[in-house]
């Protein structure tokens, strides 16, 4: 039956929003027309907003964030994408994911800058975006207040489960809060933090899977306890 569902769901959401809405008065499946409503408006419109997109390391944070962009330009959305000046692991420019799928974007030094290159753009991207100062949080507020779709990926905690740079409040003001998730590399439950490979207490220490491995809280903990 859910196989069905989803079969006229997908079938059904490139109706007419006049057919789709005569359809929802004759079925009374909740569900699909739930299913179908929501497709129409989240394609149709997409009003001023926060997205963030949070997590530990591999959990796929950036992977989401081009998605959703890729998809945005796909419909014909102005779209521009800005990531700290810092983040040169896979390229000067270009945000790109562990997959290595990228997207071209602008590298900034403060938060600010955002709002003098934002122009008349539909949607504003911001990856890694603890990196950048707390006045992340009024750049996304004004540009969400004036119609902009803003999303934003980063790293939710830093090495020591600390809350990382402007995340936490980015989380709290945000429309919409998406926690993605990468797997124990110990015990394969789902990660709670990204864990410092190396000895080196900087905060920010960019890397990759030499420096840093995701894991669980638990195996995390044990972890602790045998380096203490």
């Amino acid at each position: 039956m859910f196989f069905f569902r989803e079969k006229i769901a997908i079938s059904l959401q490139f109706l007419a929003p006049k057919a789709i809405k005569s359809f929802c008065r004759l079925s009374d499946s909740a569900y699909l027309c739930g299913m179908m409503t929501t497709n129409f408006t989240g394609e149709s419109r997409r009003p001023g907003r926060i997205e963030v997109v949070c997590g530990s390391m591999f959990s796929g944070k950036t992977e989401e964030l081009i998605r959703r962009l890729k998809r945005a330009k796909f419909a014909k959305q102005k779209v521009e994408i800005f990531k700290p000046s810092i983040d040169t692991r896979y390229s000067d420019n270009d945000v790109v994911s562990h997959d290595q799928n990228s997207i071209p974007s602008t590298p900034i030094d403060s938060s600010s800058s955002i709002l003098l290159l934002a122009g008349d753009n539909d949607v504003i991207g911001i990856d890694e975006a603890q990196f950048l100062d707390d006045g992340l949080v009024d750049v996304c507020n004004q540009l969400a207040n004036r119609g902009t779709r803003v999303i934003v990926a980063g790293l939710d905690m830093d090495y020591k489960g600390v809350p990382f740079g402007p995340m936490p409040a980015l989380c709290a003001i945000a429309d919409e809060v998406t926690k993605v998730h990468a797997i124990c590399v110990k015990c394969g439950a789902l990660a709670y933090v990204s864990h410092r490979l190396v000895k080196n207490d900087k905060r920010v220490l960019l890397g990759e899977t030499m420096e840093y491995e995701p894991l669980c809280r638990e195996c995390y903990q044990r972890i602790l306890s045998e380096e203490r």
